[in-house]
């Protein structure tokens, strides 16, 4: 017997993994841009860290629009 969720017990859960998206690309973010002030020479390294920031914030955008449509539907 499986036992089915209910559209907010869904929703909860996708809050709370969305969440996580949104923590991890923000401290990426700010981890790149440490990199960037702290070192001269690792300037390439930083800006790669942060572009792994703004892909992984872009895919949590692509997520919210794409839930955003199924729900609104």
């Amino acid at each position: 017997m499986k036992r089915h969720l209910t559209r907010q017990e869904e929703f909860d859960i996708l809050k709370i993994v969305l969440d996580k998206f949104l923590l991890l690309g923000v401290f990426l973010l700010a981890y790149g841009l440490y990199k960037i002030i702290e070192s001269t020479t690792s300037i390439l390294m930083g800006v790669a860290v942060m572009l792994g920031g703004v892909v992984l914030l872009i895919l949590l955008t692509v997520l919210l629009v794409r839930e955003y449509e199924f729900i609104k539907n």
